[in-house]
């Protein structure tokens, strides 16, 4: 059978000096489209829908972001759809996650649909995502493989180590997300009062979120040794970009460092799924409702909490066991 890649050789390639629409011709209105397109986000959204349309720079063999974006809406729609599709089949071939698959179609979705609103096309994508599976391992490494990556900072006081530390303490302990990490600044910290100001995945507004005494402390010593500059609160180290906030890409290469050094194979949203199973574990020998650790996930939605329930008392396997026993 032909693979995708070779039949995308055949179908993607356009000429920009045949385009059909004018207006989308124009430097100015694809400059604007991508102005607009990547403003009024928090700056982990844009980092993300810029690797998308980068990644789909590269697919269509486009020289910038710019040139990608013009090959897509110059043609109309039904040419349009044709690139999405083969962009779809080649998102699949390199056995990507389908959640990463749905994130970068919905990315030139809503780069179309926001070209639609500006009057450039008239037209909107018509692919539809690829079904999403559920986490297949909510357990992440659990509380003693989160002791095995503190282990590796426990004699480290220099100024790497405290950041790293109070980053530790934050994605397990808050069950925070990466791009929730990275986007705080030194103001959204109180110590004092030891709560944090953080900023939600898709919300625009911060939710005050209590410290437990170990991880304000954890932040207090970075505070300490980061000095009282107002900016961001995690910054490089690093003598080549030292003082910069601390990009996505290094905090995943920090947490998955540790754990190699602790001999264990993680990253940071795998402390999350720790933390959120630690949280429903407690609250169940603790009497606390669901609707509680539902707050401290911070998810949107309970079915997705259900799953680290589920995981948690293993209702699956008890009833597998059930039907097995009941032809023993």
């Amino acid at each position: 059978m032909e693979s995708t890649t070779a039949r995308r050789q055949d179908l993607v390639p356009v000429s920009l000096d045949h385009a059909t629409d004018s207006l989308v011709t124009r430097n100015t209105d694809i400059e604007d489209l991508l102005n607009s397109f990547l403003s009024n986000k928090s700056p982990q959204t844009i980092e993300a829908y810029r690797k998308d349309l980068h990644d789909f720079r590269k697919f269509v063999g486009a020289g910038s972001i710019d040139e990608a974006t013009r090959l897509l809406l110059s043609h109309g729609l039904g040419r349009a759809n044709t690139i999405a599709l083969q962009y779809k089949a080649h998102l699949k071939e390199r056995k990507l996650s389908s959640a990463t698959q749905n994130r970068r179609l919905s990315a030139l979705r809503s780069l179309v649909e926001l070209a639609g609103t500006l009057g450039i096309v008239n037209w909107e994508l018509k692919i539809k995502s690829s079904r999403n599976k559920p986490y297949r391992d909510t357990t992440g490494p659990g509380v003693a493989g989160f002791r095995r990556l503190l282990d590796q900072l426990s004699s480290r006081h220099d100024k790497k180590g405290v950041r790293d530390r109070a980053i530790l303490r934050l994605l397990f302990d808050l069950g925070l997300r990466r791009g929730e990490v990275i986007s705080l600044d030194l103001e959204d910290v109180d110590v004092e009062g030891k709560r944090i100001a953080v900023t939600g995945k898709g919300d625009t507004e911060k939710t005050l979120l209590s410290l437990p005494e170990t991880t304000c402390k954890a932040l207090s010593e970075w505070v300490s040794t980061r000095g009282d500059e107002p900016g961001p609160l995690f910054v490089n180290v690093d003598r080549a970009k030292k003082g910069n906030r601390l990009a996505g890409h290094s905090l995943y290469r920090i947490v998955r460092g540790l754990g190699n050094k602790a001999g264990l194979k993680t990253r940071p949203h795998a402390l999350r799924h720790a933390s959120v199973t630690e949280a429903v574990r407690a609250a169940q020998s603790n009497g606390i409702d669901l609707t509680t650790v539902l707050h401290f996930s911070r998810h949107k939605d309970i079915r997705t909490l259900m799953i680290y329930v589920d995981h948690e008392k293993d209702m699956q396997g008890t009833l597998a066991s059930l039907v097995s026993n009941s032809v023993a």
